[in-house]
């Protein structure tokens, strides 16, 4: 029994050894290359996409996600009304939720006004239109 747990050691501690340097033995046979941003961009896809139009797409994207998100709560907040029976606990926590939830849908609406302005105001000063 004492072998078999001097074995395993070994062989453990060869894989380990074996997959520290494979790695370095793979690399110094590729060929160089050369590391470029544009090379970066292709290689996840992005392609020849405008800066500026790429993050008013996540920008939006993420405030549309929020928006989902304040809707559900307010669903969630009057399904907690509805099933409340009358206990005014509930009823005030359904409120506490809507009326927090219809205060992100605001804030979300401002925030989608002061996107907007922006990309309008970048764009009439660098002549592009969106």
């Amino acid at each position: 029994m004492k072998q078999l747990k001097q074995l395993a050691k070994l062989a453990l501690f060869g894989s380990l050894i074996g997959t520290w340097f494979f790695p370095i033995a793979s690399h110094a046979q590729g060929a160089a290359t050369t590391f470029s941003i544009e090379s970066v961009g292709e290689l996840i896809g992005l392609g020849e996409a405008d800066l500026r139009e790429v993050v008013i797409n996540v920008i939006r994207f993420v405030l549309g996600f929020m928006t989902l998100v304040a809707v559900v709560f307010i669903i969630y907040g009057g399904f907690v009304w509805l099933t409340a029976g009358g206990n005014e606990d509930r009823i005030e926590k359904a409120k506490k939720i809507i009326s927090a939830a219809v205060i992100g849908l605001i804030v979300i609406l401002l925030a989608w006004a002061i996107v907007i302005f922006v990309a309008r105001t970048t764009a009439d000063v660098t002549g592009n239109t969106l």
